[in-house]
């Protein structure tokens, strides 16, 4: 028998989320060094769901409230091998190609500032993560004045010339 849960991750302000799923113990440090790297102003905190041995959240970064955040919502979780980084500081499209290039990481469910749900299928072994929620559903179909507002914003935060 299998239930389906969805629970809310905690995101605070002005911060990131980052789910994915990894495989081997080392993720913690190569996630670690991997933010520090490519993002060396970040504040961010990492929890990974070891799923099997002594099957601990592994934790690290460089802010301690941050690092408590990634935590909670790994537990909250409770799926094997997921890891949660919470960012400040920084854009996940700053890391997610890096992250990628982890090679224990398996996949990323999202990089998010938005509210998430994630929908976890729950069994006798374990919970995994089956996808998320991410955000709302969309509201109508952008016109001339909001293709003018995205191309604008993206010029003023710099990711387009």
């Amino acid at each position: 028998m299998i239930d389906l849960i969805a629970v809310s991750m905690e995101i605070p302000p002005e911060a990131n989320i980052i789910i994915g799923q990894a495989h081997f113990i080392k993720t913690v440090e190569d996630i670690f060094e991997t933010v520090v790297s490519t993002a060396p102003l970040a504040r961010f905190g990492l929890a990974f769901n070891e799923s099997s041995g002594a099957c601990l959240i592994r934790a690290d970064g460089n802010d301690p409230a941050l690092r408590e955040i990634a935590i909670r919502n790994a537990k909250e979780l409770a799926a094997g091998h997921v890891f949660v980084v919470m960012l400040q500081n920084a854009y996940p499209i700053n890391l997610l190609n890096a992250l990628r290039n982890v090679p224990e990481v398996c996949s990323i469910f999202c990089a998010t500032a938005n509210p998430v749900e994630v929908v976890l299928a729950k069994s006798g072994q374990g919970q995994g993560v089956l996808g998320v929620i991410d955000g709302s559903s969309p509201k109508g179909v952008e016109q001339e004045a909001d293709v003018a507002w995205r191309h604008d914003l993206l010029r003023k935060i710099g990711y387009k010339q």
